[in-house]
């Protein structure tokens, strides 16, 4: 078992709620991202304490190969972790993106495609994100909405509060909103197209690269009749948030111990804390788990046992 040392984003828009949430002292401001377990090259997650302390993930999936992430995410994926996990806190709106998926970025990038999704931790009493098109539209009068800075009159915006779920396929346009912190979990992809951010200026008059007609290439236009994700809570069970071909996430609130078995999963598991705290124990090792932190199970932890402290709320993910 292992956690990581978080990998901190500056950011224009990122707020002040990252740092108390992981008991963090930093003199960092305007913190935007924390990048809590990635393969990213360039941003490669180290483990923070233990035998391995020091190593990066990808020296760690090197060493031990379909120990860690199963043989067939092994197979698949190489020496590259294939999850992103993130905690996201927005000061102000986030840009208006899209990201094309695997076979797209391919094409174009030589890389992987993103498909994500968000579970919201903590909201404004205003907070908002958008999520996919609220009336059908064509790609061209997406590029003419662009240009005339009236596309966000056609997204379809969703007021949110703790708990929500939105799952985000490759191919949908999306913004986070101000006022919103959550926890992201995605495909190991850094592709982003920009599509439109607000005509917003940095502290020197520029604007931010935009991305217009990539992205009018890789977006789904299709409009849904709900973007969000609904769930019953069920305490002390596993609930199912995701499921697809990237990571299939649950929702444990636990109010006693549980026992989970994973040893006829051929998978790493990742558990993020969400709220309050527990103990993980797998064989003769136990490790404390709060919220703010993220803890990686290789593919042959086997049965497991979480033992929290009072309540505990945790996200639990992985990839079949």
């Amino acid at each position: 078992m292992w956690k990581f040392e978080p990998i901190l984003k500056q950011t224009l828009w990122g707020g002040e709620s990252i740092a108390p949430f992981k008991h963090l002292h930093t003199g960092l401001h305007h913190v935007g991202e924390s990048w809590e377990l990635s393969g990213v090259k360039g941003d490669e997650s180290v483990a923070a304490d233990g035998d391995d302390a020091g190593k990066s993930i990808t020296q760690l999936l090197q060493e031990q190969k379909e120990k860690l992430v199963g043989k067939a995410n092994y197979a698949r994926f190489g020496d590259t972790f294939p999850l992103l996990v993130k905690f996201i806190d927005a000061r102000e709106d986030l840009s208006i993106q899209v990201h094309p998926n695997d076979e797209q970025a391919m094409a174009r990038h030589g890389k992987r495609g993103k498909t994500e999704m968000w579970y919201i931790i903590d909201a404004a009493p205003d907070a908002r994100l958008r999520s996919g098109f609220s009336k059908a539209i064509t790609p061209e009068e997406y590029a003419a909405r662009v240009n005339d800075s009236t596309i966000t009159d056609v997204l379809q915006e969703h007021h949110v509060k703790p708990g929500d779920v939105f799952f985000l396929p490759a191919g949908r346009i999306h913004s986070i909103g101000a006022g919103t912190f959550l926890a992201e979990i995605q495909e190991t992809s850094d592709i982003t197209y920009r599509i439109f951010d607000f005509n917003r200026r940095d502290a020197d008059g520029h604007t931010r690269e935009l991305h217009t007609d990539m992205a009018k290439e890789v977006i789904d236009y299709t409009v849904l009749p709900d973007y969000r994700t609904h769930y019953k809570t069920v305490e002390n069970q596993r609930v199912n948030l995701a499921r697809c071909d990237y990571f299939t996430t649950n929702l444990y609130v636990l109010n006693r111990d549980i026992e989970a078995d994973y040893s006829d999963l051929d998978s790493f598991v990742v558990l993020i804390g969400i709220e309050g705290g527990c103990t993980v124990a797998a064989g003769s090792r136990s490790v404390s788990l709060q919220a703010g932190e993220t803890l990686l199970l290789p593919a042959t932890a086997g049965r497991i046992a979480i033992r929290p402290c009072r309540t505990c709320k945790l996200l639990e993910t992985y990839i079949v």
